[in-house]
């Protein structure tokens, strides 16, 4: 059975089951209660996901209502972007393409959105290899970088021109 990206806006999907997954990953994203996810599916210009619960995406337009930090670091610096505020697949679909289908339909969901740059940021400390491959893999570009929380994070930024 192939695997297709559903929109996590269509109220179908399992998001107990996706909360679940994101806060597996909290080290690399962000540890999230129900109402903030809830919140930020109904905030983010895209969100989706690919069943069963193999992988999630979110992320938002410049002109989106969202105050990320990383998100309104690329805001004061460009005019228009699609911003990755998350990317989480689980461990158990590593490496089946999970990544890659969610990346090939934002893409084009930028596209048809007017946008011709995607932006993220990646932790360089904790370290995050997967992800740096996999944006490398991507094209994205760094476009500068952040320490917070005393020192305790720094991230790298990066940009992908559609």
């Amino acid at each position: 059975m192939a695997s297709i990206v559903r929109d996590l806006h269509d109220g179908c999907a399992p998001r107990a089951d996706l909360l679940e997954l994101n806060n597996a990953s909290a080290r690399e994203t962000s540890l999230l209660s129900s109402e903030k996810f809830e919140q930020m599916i109904a905030t983010a210009s895209v969100a989706t996901f690919v069943q069963p619960a193999a992988g999630l995406l979110l992320a938002f337009q410049h002109n989106d209502a969202y105050d990320g930090v990383h998100f309104l670091w690329f805001r004061q610096r460009y005019a228009r972007f699609l911003y990755i505020d998350r990317i989480v697949v689980g461990a158990a679909h590593r490496n089946d393409g999970v990544g890659r289908l969610l990346y090939a339909d934002l893409f084009a969901r930028a596209a048809s959105l007017g946008n011709d740059v995607v932006v993220c940021e990646v932790n360089v400390e904790p370290p995050n290899p997967l992800s740096d491959r996999f944006h490398a893999a991507h094209d994205f570009v760094e476009v500068g970088r952040a320490t917070l929380d005393s020192g305790a994070k720094t991230v790298r930024y990066l940009l992908k021109q559609l």
